[in-house]
Parts: structure tokens; sequence; C-alpha cells
């Protein structure tokens, strides 16, 4: 837990942001929600003014001095379409890897516009919120060609739970390749049944160690239960092994893998430049958060939370429970976070060490801006479609996928000042 405790922030409702949908499948439908209370014992929450109305400029700042931007401060062009798009990253020559929730991997040449397929994927349980998920590439992909990717796999009695491999990426000279020698490195324990919830998003921290979010499978309860490892950020050697300094090791098991715990559905992860760790995840509703990750730390689901069952009934709120690490940010009515980078380029300056968060419910891109260990919703550009992954590219342009069949690949870039 903290120290001491962080002022939180409460983000500002905006009136184009009272959207009344969530990550859905057939069977997963959220609701908007009543505002929470602020969290109790925690210094007063300052609430974030709403911006000004769409069409005037903004007043903004980052690394810059502050300067007036138009609204909204980028262009945004069409580069290709995928069939239900999960995530994606660049690969050192420029191109891109792109997740199919269905199964596929494909290779996307921006200066082509060609798509090409990437085979050797193991087999995906596809259905529901799962299929093939994320895709990274280890921090030495340069000498070892090594690509990691989650998804969702099959078990016994029809059950189902999120697991990561590693295999050998080889590029051809038609567009395409293959992977070889996947190992799976990690997996849900247990696999349960369902088919929602498994977050399994993945990064490399700077000291080169993988992240893995592990939702708690739409069961709730999961979450603070240490045999198990849902609910929970997971930290891990590139190989799978399990580093010693982790805080729950001595307790052996999946346990031993565990950073935190307390988590819904962690769809986001990302290291701001001082090596610090931020997720979101996706209230009930209401309540989706922006948490700063802190060693050992309880973030308190199911217990607490700044949303209500889907059934009506409430839901405590983290004002009751000081002893849970509470959100930095939240959202009530609910975004639907999905995708997140922390902006670290050159073509946007003025955004730089600043957030951008996917909405699939609220069909936007939400920027953040982080003040040290807080941080509040800055500015909301709605984008009109369900936004499912957010990547900065190599020249510092923004790169967003569209949820859905036909998805869009969209690409940034600043309006020229």
């Amino acid at each position: 837990m903290r120290a001491l405790p962080l002022a939180l922030l409460c983000i500002a409702l905006l009136p184009t942001g009272c959207i009344q949908s969530h990550e859905r499948d057939a069977a997963d439908k959220d609701l908007a929600r009543e505002r929470t209370a602020r969290d109790a014992g925690a210094p007063a929450r300052p609430t974030a003014s709403a911006p000004a109305a769409a069409g005037k400029p903004r007043l903004t700042g980052g690394n810059q001095q502050p300067r007036r931007l138009p609204n909204p401060p980028f262009t945004v062009t069409s580069f290709a379409s995928f069939n239900e798009p999960w995530a994606m990253t660049f690969l050192p020559d420029g191109r891109l890897l792109v997740t199919e929730k269905p199964g596929q991997l494909r290779l996307f040449d921006p200066a082509t516009k060609a798509t090409g397929t990437i085979t050797g994927l193991p087999t995906v349980a596809y259905g529901g919120q799962g299929g093939l998920g994320d895709v990274i590439l280890h921090p030495n992909y340069a000498t070892n060609r090594l690509v990691y990717f989650s998804y969702a796999e099959a078990g016994s009695g029809d059950t189902r739970g999120a697991a990561v491999a590693r295999a050998v990426l080889t590029l051809d000279g038609a567009g395409g390749g293959s992977l070889s020698t996947p190992q799976v490195i990690w997996r849900q324990a247990p696999k349960v049944s369902g088919a929602g919830h498994y977050s399994h998003r993945l990064a490399f921290g700077p000291d080169g160690k993988l992240w893995i979010t592990s939702g708690e499978r739409q069961q709730g309860a999961p979450a603070q239960d240490m045999t198990t490892n849902l609910g929970k950020v997971i930290r891990l050697f590139d190989d799978g092994s399990v580093p010693t300094d982790n805080p729950f090791f001595a307790q052996g098991g999946v346990a031993a893998q565990v950073w935190t715990l307390g988590h819904r559905n962690l769809l986001g992860i990302a290291f701001d430049g001082a090596g610090r760790l931020w997720t979101h995840e996706m209230g009930p509703m209401g309540g989706d958060e922006l948490n700063l990750i802190e060693r050992g730390s309880n973030y308190g689901w199911p217990i607490v939370s700044n949303g209500d069952n889907y059934d009506g009934s409430p839901i405590p709120r983290h004002s009751t429970r000081p002893d849970f690490n509470a959100p930095e940010a939240w959202w009530t009515p609910v975004i639907a976070p999905a995708g997140f980078v922390i902006y670290s380029g050159d073509l946007f300056p003025y955004f730089r060490g600043q957030g951008f968060i996917g909405g699939l419910a609220s069909q936007s891109l939400v920027r953040i801006q982080f003040d040290g260990v807080t941080a509040r919703e800055a500015e909301r550009y709605a984008m009109g479609h369900r936004i499912r992954e957010v990547e900065q590219g190599p020249d510092g342009a923004l790169w967003l996928l569209e949820d859905g069949a036909g998805g869009r690949l969209l690409k940034l870039m600043p309006v020229p000042l």
C-alpha cells in the first residue's frame, strides 16, 4: 500500500460522454449509472473543469510552453481494415503486426498498404470477448526475433482461460511470414466457464520484466483469492519464470506471480517516462478506473468499486475502505477503456508524457494529463466508432484500431499550428 495518501482525482463528466454501453458481447451489456462519492480519508479531490465547447481551441501543455491547439489537434487517415482487430505493434522496419480476434495475425505495410498473414499461431477459443489478444516484441527483438502474444485457450468441460506464448518470427519476401518454436509461458489458473474478462494485455518494463494483466473472468471473487492468478497484475521474467523479489513470492504457487490483486478487467497497461506502471480497467455499472500500480497493493474488486452491480445492487465505494488502493481517476458514466499509450514522440511535442486511452462505449480517444502520481482526463476526442487499440508509431504518429468487423486502422497526424 502507499506510504502516504495520494490526492485522488475524479473525472468531470462531459456532456458528450454519457454513453450507456460497455465492452459487449451477446451476454454482457453495460448501462450508465450514478456518480459515486469521493474517497473518505483522502485529501479532497479537485473536480476537473469540463473542457471548452467543441470547436474552440484548448489550452494545453506537456513539456512545451502552453499553447492553443485546434480541436481536434490531429487529422485522421484510414489505412486499412481488419476483421475484429484487437492489438498491434510496430516492427523495426515500420511494418505492423495486427491481431484479429478470430485467430489471425496480420502483417501490414503502411508504405504500400499491403496486408499479409503470419502463420504458426495456436488454435484460439474464439467467442464473446475471447480470441487472439495482444502482441508485443521482446526488448531484444532485433537479435532474437521473439514475439509475444496472448489468446483465449480452451480447457476441459467448456472452460477457457488466457494464455501467453512466445515464438520466433520469420518474415518472407512475399509480405507475410511465420512463427516457429512457440512456447506457452503463462496461463490463467484455473480455467473457468464463460467468455469474458480475459484482459491479457502485455508489456515489458524498463527492467526487462514481462507484465501481464489477468482479468477475473467475470467471476468477481477470484480477484481476492491468492490461490488463483485471476484478477491480478502478473510480473515474470521473459521466459515465464518468477522473479524472487515479487511481493508474494514466498507464498509459492500462482501467488508468486502476482504483483497486485483486486482487479476486474484490465485492458490497458503502460509505463510512464519515470518507470511508473499505469493500468486501466473496466468497472461494472460505473466506475471505470485508471490506477497507478504499486507493489503488493490490493485494488479492492469486488469488495469495493465506484460502480454498482448490473442488477442495480450497490457495491460499497472506495470511500468505505481506505485500506484498498483507490483509483487515480475514474469514470461514471463509463468510457469502456481499451488500449493505452503514454506518448513519448516528437510529432506532438505538447502531448509528451500524456496518456491516450481508446474508448469503446464512449467511441472516443481520451487524453490523460499526468502530474507525477496523479492523473485526470484532459480532453476527449469524438471518433465516431468504438476504439479498441492505441499505439505510437516510429515517427511519433498516433495509430488507432477500431473495434469489430471491418475495424479500420487509423493514423493521426498533427494539425499544423
